[in-house]
């Protein structure tokens, strides 16, 4: 069956992530919910999260070549073609499956759920063979319209087949219910949620096809 890499969130592995492999498992999908800090490796605060994933921003090769591993270990599944791969993430896993395309990675797709935008230093410069979804936030303060249009810009000149879909009056971390800090820019939306999923399923269906 096709394969569906889901990148976590600046916290770690969780609930959501997990969920969202059971989903896809009931859509015919072999969801493969990935745990880039290792093995139960999780942040419980701001401060936390900010710490485990500075060396990855840092470091992007480092989160590069860590999301390669992640589509290889599905990949060699027993029950995944490895041909049919595509990946997902939300926040900091939607600048994870950002980075697998820009790092040239064969993979059929990926999707930013409010992701971070901001691309390595220097940009690889390689070709993009991914098909992009990027699903975001208009008042997301961590993603300003200006990155917005820089990624537009970046995957335009990669070569990429892109989209971006815009939600108005939505805010980080849309998809998350447990989201609820407006001071802090992350705020739950379940009509941008709903809208997310439903372009996300129409998306896999076309790349996975």
């Amino acid at each position: 069956m096709p394969g569906v890499v889901i990148a976590h969130a600046w916290g770690g592995r969780g609930e959501q992530e997990d969920e969202t492999a059971r989903r896809l498992a009931a859509e015919g999908y072999a969801g493969f919910a990935l745990d880039l800090y290792g093995p139960g490796v999780r942040g419980n605060s701001r401060d936390e999260n900010a710490a485990l994933i500075a060396p990855f921003l840092a470091h992007r090769p480092m989160l590069q070549a860590r999301m390669a591993s992640s589509v290889s270990a599905l990949q060699s599944q027993d029950e995944v073609d490895s041909r049919s791969i595509a990946a997902i993430g939300f926040c900091f896993g939607g600048l994870c499956v950002l980075d697998l395309a820009r790092s040239g990675a064969a993979v059929r797709g990926v999707v930013s759920l409010h992701g971070l935008f901001t691309p390595p230093e220097p940009v690889p410069g390689v070709p993009i063979r991914a098909k992009v979804l990027a699903l975001h936030g208009h008042d997301d303060p961590m993603v300003p319209v200006a990155a917005v249009n820089a990624l537009e810009n970046e995957l335009t000149g990669a070569g990429a087949d892109w989209q971006i879909h815009v939600y108005g009056g939505t805010m980080h971390a849309f998809t998350n219910p447990k989201a609820n800090d407006p001071d802090f820019g992350t705020v739950y939306n379940a009509a941008a949620d709903r809208r997310a999923w439903a372009s996300t399923m129409a998306f896999l269906a076309e790349v996975l096809a």
